[in-house]
């Protein structure tokens, strides 16, 4: 074994076609050895897991990162030092920018910014249409060669004949659509669900249905052209069936959903900017219909929808505030806690929502296997702690999940072989 070489040892993997203590030797940036016991030679680097639970890098596919033209809200630095924290060595970054990355020069201001700040590894979204405007589609051939997928997100494409026109073109260039999904005419001012709540209380509802509606015609376009088509942040249970049903037709249709609308519903909702977020928070019934379409597969991956915005911005009650809130260094804990502990989904279905389906599906690779990117993830699943916005890497605080104890978290954040987070807690040398 080469000097040089990182062995991270005593490591659980729980895979379904591995199980047991291992050890991980890393050097060049891959994966070279799994074992259950590796010998380190002289000068290697050792990290002792004590038993924690190593996986591949966690993969984000829907982050705001806010750079360029809002470094105010977030910056790459540190929203990826975030997401380096969360335990995610992949994300996703949004198109709400300014410039919108709709053209090969716009695109290259993102990526000069990655290249010199991020910590982890980013893969832009390239907008659907010129400006996000919903009108004229961009170059997807001029694009493709960078982009994750391509999303108007924070924007449904209104029109059917853009929509159309999009997909056709991102069937020929076999990229992925991936829709903010919500019909503007039924918005009617709305924000927060349109439910017992918001009649309650005076406040102005979103109904479910303009969500449900450009789904349902965005799926019957998907099967016309053949697209790859992926619907954000889905939090209807009508979303969730029509989703379903058209996977049973053999459409090409994923989704994701994300940790607040699998906790939290409009009934626990408080007028305050941190659980005002876009989709809103629905009912009960549609946290219910989320979580048996995690649990049957329906529902494909868990993305945060991480939208970091300023103190100021979320200070305005729900009426007031800005639409959106952070979760790149609180989704794991959640999720574990909420999901895994309470029997939901096992730990296994855990990491394949939040690593191996966004990997597929997003045609990022890697794995936990010789020969790899030495992506790694070491999760401390013992630790229980109590969510503290005070000590978020982001500079987004605003999260409903503030002051929830919560177990399970990342002690270790490994991209390319470099750490880019260790908790101190880990033994090293």
């Amino acid at each position: 074994m080469q000097t040089g070489t990182t062995v991270i040892r005593n490591c659980n993997i729980a895979e379904r076609d591995r199980r047991g203590t291992f050890d991980i030797a890393v050097a060049d940036g891959r994966i070279v050895r799994v074992a259950e016991s590796i010998e380190p030679a002289a000068g290697d680097r050792t990290i002792d897991a004590c038993g924690m639970t190593a996986t591949c890098g966690l993969v984000d596919v829907h982050v705001h990162l806010r750079e360029p033209g809002y470094g105010y809200k977030e910056r790459i630095a540190t929203g990826t030092a975030a997401a380096a924290r969360g335990g995610y060595t992949t994300v996703c970054a949004m198109p709400n920018l300014d410039p919108v990355p709709d053209t090969p020069e716009h695109l290259q201001r993102q990526l000069d910014i990655i290249a010199a700040d991020a910590v982890v590894k980013v893969l832009p979204y390239c907008s659907i249409t010129l400006g996000r405007m919903g009108v004229e589609t961009v170059d997807f051939a001029a694009l493709k060669e960078h982009a994750a997928a391509f999303s108007d997100d924070g924007s449904g494409v209104q029109s059917d004949e853009t929509m159309l026109r999009a997909m056709r073109q991102a069937a020929e260039n076999d990229v992925l659509i991936a829709a903010h999904c919500e019909v503007n005419e039924l918005l009617r001012g709305g924000y927060i669900h349109d439910g017992a709540y918001a009649a309650r209380n005076g406040h102005k509802g979103i109904c479910s249905e303009s969500e449900w509606r450009q789904i349902e015609r965005d799926v019957r376009l998907a099967e016309q052209t053949g697209c790859r088509y992926h619907v954000c942040h889905i939090s209807t249970a009508q979303s969730v069936d029509i989703i379903r049903r058209a996977k049973a037709r053999g459409v090409a249709v994923t989704c994701e959903t994300a940790p607040h609308y699998l906790v939290f519903c409009d009934e626990d909702l408080q007028d305050e900017g941190c659980w005002k977020m876009n989709p809103p928070l629905r009912s009960a019934a549609d946290r219910e219909a989320l979580l048996k379409g995690i649990a049957d597969g329906t529902i494909d991956m868990i993305a945060t929808d991480h939208a970091p915005h300023s103190e100021e911005e979320k200070s305005r009650g729900l009426q007031g505030s800005a639409m959106g809130i952070v979760g790149l260094e609180t989704a794991f804990g959640v999720l574990y806690t909420h999901l895994v502990e309470s029997g939901r989904i096992t730990l296994d279905s855990l990491l394949e929502l939040m690593s191996g389906n966004p990997r597929r599906i997003f045609r990022i690779g890697g794995a936990l296997r010789e020969g790899e990117r030495a992506d790694i993830t070491l999760l401390d699943l013992r630790t229980e702690y109590e969510i503290d916005p005070s000590t978020f890497v982001s500079l987004g605080r605003s999260t409903p999940f503030a002051g929830m104890r919560v177990r399970g978290r990342a002690a270790m954040t490994m991209v390319d072989g470099r750490v880019v987070y260790m908790d101190e807690t880990i033994n090293k040398r």
